[in-house]
């Protein structure tokens, strides 16, 4: 975990408070990145990546890049991103269920190459008052991208990817991206294929956006389209985003933001960084425990008695994690919190097995009626649903689906 700058630790305490009271079976590395706080150096980049190589998956809010030059022109978040090769950004934009905007049911993906183009970071001054900045487009980066692009597009069912570039005026640069695009969409014929150039593309974002399904697009535009996408659904504050390389996947907001302006205000949404949170409970396999938070963190808004302010109401950062917590246990039937226990509604005691230790439910005439035993191990309470453990039972192996690769690190999933 990398609470980051602004706002950031403030809503890294909300996650830890929605997973602590959804008894999520997972432990944070925290460290602690950041150069506007001075808190930033080549060892703790070291020591971040070290966790990385561990753990192979990270929580992150916004590490601010400061306006300055210092002399180092390449940011520490930049920096990262390139050490961990997380070459592909996603950013999913989708409609919240209660909250209107101008745009509703929208649902569209942001795919974004970050690891070359005009970030790349090679400025230099070749004569008083003459800066050139350097754009770098590669072939296999640019193939790389549009691959990610299409196997998304793949394995989420969706039916079309555009390419977004400017090459009627950079035919060199994003002509090569656009020809790699075109390339790789010949190796994929059921996925549509279609291009659009950044200018009309954020006039048809505005216009119509329901147009577009997966967007494809190299990292300038990828940085201004995702922030403009984001504001179509309600801001930064509701949108999560997720960066993958090879190896690794870090979990965030997808559009930036450090919100500086809310720093100790309590009045920050954490709505994307619970998302994201979710959506990194799910990459761990623990798709019961996503499912929870997620399904609670939009009832709340679908609902609508609960809203900070960038979502035009006055809660607080602290009013909405209560109003997710309470949301938690209802539904899904987790322990209540006082000795008592609740029935997980659709699971049937002979066919059915518990949402959380994955073990099998049986029924019991020691209990009210509907309430069903966890026999996951010798006694007491389930700690993910609950449940009641029955003293019969043996103990039962944790579930592989439970467990990470190595169980280490940055993020650990404890048996």
């Amino acid at each position: 975990m990398l609470p980051g700058d602004g706002v950031g630790p403030e809503l890294m305490h909300a996650v830890k408070e929605v997973f602590k009271a959804a008894s999520v079976p997972v432990v944070f590395d925290e460290h602690h990145l950041s150069e506007v706080q001075n808190m930033a150096s080549e060892e703790k980049l070291d020591q971040v990546v070290d966790s990385m190589k561990e753990s192979k998956v990270a929580l992150i809010g916004k590490i601010h890049t400061p306006m300055e030059y210092k002399g180092e022109l390449a940011s520490y978040d930049m920096r990262l991103r390139r050490k961990l090769d997380l070459f592909a950004n996603v950013v999913h934009v989708k409609s919240l269920p209660g909250y209107k905007t101008r745009h509703n049911n929208l649902d569209l993906v942001i795919i974004r190459e970050q690891t070359e183009g005009e970030y790349s970071s090679l400025e230099h001054e070749s004569a008083k008052g003459v800066i050139e900045c350097l754009k770098i487009i590669t072939r296999a980066k640019s193939q790389r991208i549009a691959k990610f692009a299409f196997d998304y597009a793949t394995k989420k069912g969706r039916s079309k990817v555009t390419a977004v570039h400017k090459a009627n005026i950079m035919k060199l640069g994003d002509g090569l991206f656009l020809q790699c695009c075109e390339e790789v969409a010949e190796l994929y014929p059921k996925i549509k294929f279609d291009t659009m150039i950044i200018d009309n593309c954020c006039m048809q974002l505005v216009q119509n956006p329901y147009q577009f399904d997966v967007l494809v697009m190299p990292n300038l535009y990828g940085n201004i389209i995702d922030n403009l996408a984001a504001g179509l659904v309600g801001g930064a504050g509701v949108v999560p985003g997720e960066s993958y390389s090879a190896e690794y996947a870090v979990f965030e907001m997808g559009a930036r933001h450090p919100f500086a302006q809310a720093v100790g205000r309590n009045i920050a949404n954490p709505t994307a960084m619970l998302l994201s949170a979710a959506n990194m409970l799910r990459h761990l396999n623990l798709e019961f425990h996503s499912n929870l938070i997620a399904d609670a963190v939009k009832k709340v808004i679908k609902v609508g008695k609960v809203r900070t302010r960038d979502l035009g109401g006055y809660s607080t950062t602290s009013d909405f994690v209560k109003s997710v917590i309470d949301n938690l246990h209802p539904h899904y039937g987790a322990h209540s919190g006082h000795g008592g226990l609740r029935h997980v509604p659709g699971f049937h005691p002979s066919r059915d097995s518990c949402p959380g230790c994955l073990g099998p439910l049986a029924s019991s005439s020691l209990l009210p009626p509907g309430n069903l035993l966890c026999p996951s191990n010798k006694s007491g309470l389930c700690s993910m649903t609950g449940h009641l453990r029955t003293q019969a039972a043996p103990s039962l192996p944790p579930h592989p689906a439970a467990l990470g690769k190595d169980g280490r690190g940055s993020v650990q999933v404890q048996p």
